[in-house]
């Protein structure tokens, strides 16, 4: 811990020589110039031709079918020369790259014609693969080389990569009869339209008769007739009445909410037994870091175990401080913890709003930032790159190559960073074309956009960042950073394109560098004067984000654990019954009578089963952190191994085999759950020491 003592003191920065912006960090402190073509010579979106025109998806539609049928009669061909599983990549990657980029720009382009055009093409793309997964013959092809030799020698990698794309026909019930093959088909389209019924009920709002809010709060609220709209949980409200109010009104049961969660959990179930799983718990964790639900159930018992007496503590906390606020009040409840944390962050840290901190976190300097640790880490450097007439579909895109000291250009990144009318409110990675080998030798270098949602610039300033701000851009990072060097023989495997548990590893470890103080100071420096963030505000700035950690811990270890329930074993009671069990058993407050939570819980149709991932991918970022990193973010050897025994090989191992290389030996969901442990007892201590240090 003798990397904190230097900033715990109250004298405030050292000063220190100013230096000069860097190029990358002057191009992302402004605004990218715009492009203008006299030419008017577009070279299209992502500089594919066919894109200068929307139509134009319509072409690449086409020449993907046109490719995909020329596969399928190799598939077949006596005279094969090359594995299988090479002939399938090929035809994964030839559709891949229609639809993920035809994805990305249904959502994003702020152009309908473009959008529309790139929706058809996912739909008639969509239509192609579900013809491919039903295709008994591809099926039996792959089955058979799979189950005898292949034609030409293959590797481990090339079984191992058979199995996934094996194990994708499967999900489809290719091998089952042609009555339950229907039936998959059936309960695929149930299951996909109760699950977009239950997200429009996740986040629509309460209309509630006026008579039953106090007469205190019910202008805190929207009229609607003689209703008032609840729109949330209004958690950062000071007043306990309101939140109270809030909380009960927004999760008030509702039958048809009920109704559309049970019949998707029920038809998951289903699927998952006719496919030839116990659960859907065991379909979803199939080919997973952790395999089965009895290594996730075992994972979540012990640290549900470890974080009961740390999240106590908390808790204890939060009671004292809202009992000082309000004598009258009574005990804590859930619709408290949000208020309070800010509250304590406040009191303890001497925080407000975190404003103070944006001067000194500029986009450019946090790119700056990221820049220079990854060149430490992995020899690439982050090189802002012209952009050509036509290749963007806003002007406000930047484009990054990504270069490596000795194998050059790795491949592009498109960093659309700024809000704007109608953009998507999320910060996310998209693959736009996956990296592989190709035929001749050469290597087909990934395409990725980073999308955030940062304050656009103005005349006065750059982009100026919160603290939770410089965490997304340096989680989205971790993405691109995986996708660009995961050099992978196959792009169905290549970077993100793993297991839901490891994909998120190299994301939430650079979460880690975001939080180190070593770290943040070798880029956090004042827009105007590059003077650097001064040491007290530094070290408060490290401690708001670990205020509670044990605490809000808990309530994923309780959000992962009802996740797990509701897709094991069936019939189900009702889901409010269920979640009173699980949340007396993992979480320290007690449920809210006559409130029904799950029924807002819209990741239970994104991440079915699949919750706990972030908790364990959290636990093995930092078992990575403390083996790798923790004595020294810098180390480019520690680096160029993660590289090596992680990212390099994308989803081309089975991930548990990646955590065991990179940790050196086979793990237990014991030891997970404790590396997590320590992790909080370092936070925690950070907290303490800050906290002191603050007092007067």
């Amino acid at each position: 811990m003798s990397l904190l003592r230097g900033f715990l003191r109250k004298g405030g920065s050292q000063r220190q020589q100013l230096s000069t912006w860097s190029a990358l960090a002057t191009a992302f402190n402004a605004k990218p110039e715009p492009r203008l073509s006299f030419t008017k010579n577009d070279v299209g979106l992502f500089g594919v031709d066919e894109l200068r025109s929307a139509d134009g998806f319509h072409l690449l539609q086409q020449q993907a079918e046109f490719e995909t049928e020329r596969l399928i009669e190799e598939t077949g061909s006596s005279d094969r020369k090359r594995a299988m599983v090479a002939v399938f990549d090929d035809m994964s990657d030839s559709l891949c790259r229609v639809a993920d980029l035809a994805e990305f720009v249904r959502v994003a382009h702020p152009k309908s014609s473009y959008a529309l055009a790139a929706e058809n093409a996912c739909i008639a793309i969509s239509g192609v693969v579900e013809r491919l997964n039903t295709h008994p013959r591809l099926y039996q092809r792959l089955r058979a080389v799979l189950g005898q030799k292949d034609l030409v020698p293959t590797s481990v990698l090339d079984d191992h990569v058979a199995e996934l794309f094996l194990f994708d026909f499967e999900q489809s019930g290719i091998h089952l009869s042609e009555s339950q093959r229907r039936q998959v088909v059936s309960l695929n389209n149930s299951i996909l339209q109760f699950g977009q019924k239950f997200m429009a009920g996740c986040v629509a709002a309460r209309s509630v008769p006026k008579n039953q809010f106090p007469l205190s709060t019910r202008h805190l609220f929207a009229a609607d007739g003689d209703n008032l709209l609840v729109t949330g949980l209004y958690a950062d409200s000071s007043s306990d009445l309101a939140r109270q109010t809030a909380y009960k009104m927004f999760l008030q049961p509702d039958p048809m909410q009920e109704y559309f969660l049970s019949e998707m959990l029920s038809h998951r179930n289903q699927l998952a037994q006719l496919c030839g799983f116990p659960t859907y718990a065991h379909r979803a964790l199939k080919s997973s870091t952790a395999e089965t639900p009895q290594m996730v159930s075992e994972f979540l018992e012990h640290l549900s175990v470890e974080l009961k007496p740390r999240a106590e503590i908390d808790f204890q906390s939060m009671q004292r401080l809202k009992a000082a606020e309000n004598p009258d009040s009574k005990e804590l409840a859930a619709w408290d913890v949000p208020y309070l944390t800010h509250k304590v962050k406040k009191a303890w840290l001497h925080l407000g709003s975190g404003a103070e901190f944006a001067p000194f976190l500029s986009l450019g300097a946090c790119m700056e930032g990221l820049d220079k640790l990854l060149h430490s880490l992995y020899d690439i450097r982050l090189v802002n790159a012209e952009i050509k007439p036509g290749e963007t579909w806003s002007p406000e895109v930047y484009k990054l190559d990504v270069v490596h000291g000795g194998e050059g250009l790795l491949g592009h990144i498109y960093c659309d960073f700024y809000e704007r009318t109608n953009k998507p409110n999320q910060d996310c990675h998209f693959t736009i074309r996956g990296g592989k080998q190709l035929a001749d030798g050469t290597y087909q270098n990934p395409i990725v956009v980073l999308m955030l949602s940062l304050p656009t610039p103005r005349w006065s300033s750059p982009s100026l960042l919160s603290p939770s701000m410089v965490d997304n851009l340096f989680h989205e990072m971790g993405h691109a950073v995986h996708s660009m060097l995961a050099r992978t023989k196959y792009q169905h495997v290549t970077g993100t394109r793993c297991a839901t548990d490891f994909a998120e590893v190299p994301s939430v470890l650079m979460e880690y560098f975001a939080a180190d103080p070593r770290v943040i100071r070798s880029f956090a420096k004042h827009y105007q004067t590059q003077e650097p963030i001064p040491d007290a505000m530094l070290a408060r700035l490290c401690a708001s984000k670990n205020v509670f950690a044990a605490s809000e811990m808990q309530l994923q270890v309780f959000y992962s654990a009802l996740d797990q329930k509701y897709h094991g074993q069936h019939p189900l009671t009702n889901t409010t019954d269920i979640l009173k069990s699980v949340q007396s058993k993992h979480y320290g407050l007690p449920y809210v009578e006559n409130t029904a939570w799950q029924l807002r819980f819209s990741h239970l149709v994104g991440y079915g089963a699949k919750y706990y991932s972030y908790l364990l991918s959290r636990a093995i970022a930092s078992w990575i952190w403390q083996q790798y990193f923790e004595e020294n973010p810098f180390c480019g050897d520690a680096g160029e191994r993660f590289r090596r025994e992680c990212l390099a090989h994308g989803g081309g191992l089975p991930p548990r085999q990646l955590v065991a290389a990179a940790l050196g030996k086979q793990v237990s969901p014991q030891e997970l759950a404790s590396a997590l442990v320590r992790d909080l007892e370092t936070r925690h201590s950070l907290v303490d020491r800050v906290v002191n240090a603050c007092q007067p």
